[in-house]
């Protein structure tokens, strides 16, 4: 039986994708195993839901080092004790530094609530409301040094409708990270990523054949 990736979780707040990451790992439809959680908000609802299925909890405050490299040499210091195989932002604030990056090349992932390259940044659901597109979505891709501009993984198209507000999209689209961020650590685990050229080929992937998507809809054209 193959070994189970090993992940670490960094968390800010809810932690609602770290649940569904777990959930996904106890139905067995993700075959890995969450080391530990580390979080920088020793409130965050996430550390509650992580104890209550019995990982391992860490809490690095922010104000608790004297620079960025100091906090992120600890992180790589928590992982590599742990042997985590691969790294997961799941609503952590801090931008990572580049000797965090450096210590885990092409093994870090994120998610982003919008389609990137469109969007990057904060508030992606508010932006794409304020741009007037009538798609947006989700993206999981490699973290790099850049904002939200690494190989891109897996993504999910989310329609926008004229009533929407931010909480509405956003609500969608959340369930839509809920599906695709396991999704894509799951890709990870079975060795079917495969990054070059700032792009990222899905091993023995099926020829997408989904229909074209309008919005509005077409009428007879």
């Amino acid at each position: 039986m193959a070994a189970l990736l090993k992940l670490g979780v960094l968390i800010s707040g809810n932690g609602s994708n770290l649940q569904s990451i777990i959930d996904h790992i106890e139905k067995g439809s993700l075959k890995a195993a969450i080391k530990i959680v580390i979080s920088n908000n020793p409130d965050a609802l996430g550390i509650t839901r992580a104890k209550k299925h019995g990982i391992q909890i860490a809490v690095l405050k922010n104000d608790d080092f004297k620079s960025k490299e100091d906090f992120d040499s600890e992180l790589i210091n928590i992982f590599k004790k742990n042997d985590v195989d691969l790294v997961i932002l799941a609503g952590f604030t801090r931008i990572l530094t580049a000797g965090f990056l450096q210590a885990f090349p092409h093994k870090i992932m994120n998610i982003h609530p919008a389609l990137l390259p469109s969007f990057p940044g904060l508030h992606g659901q508010k932006q794409a409301l304020e741009y007037g597109v009538k798609f947006t979505g989700c993206t999981v891709h490699f973290v790099d040094e850049g904002v939200d501009t690494g190989p891109i993984i897996i993504q999910s198209v989310v329609h926008v409708s004229d009533d929407d507000t931010v909480e509405t999209l956003a609500a969608r689209i959340l369930k839509e990270e809920h599906r695709i961020y396991p999704q894509a650590i799951q890709f990870y685990a079975a060795g079917r990523l495969e990054v070059k050229d700032h792009k990222v080929k899905l091993k023995s992937a099926k020829k997408y054949s989904s229909p074209s998507l309008h919005n509005p809809s077409l009428t007879g054209f």
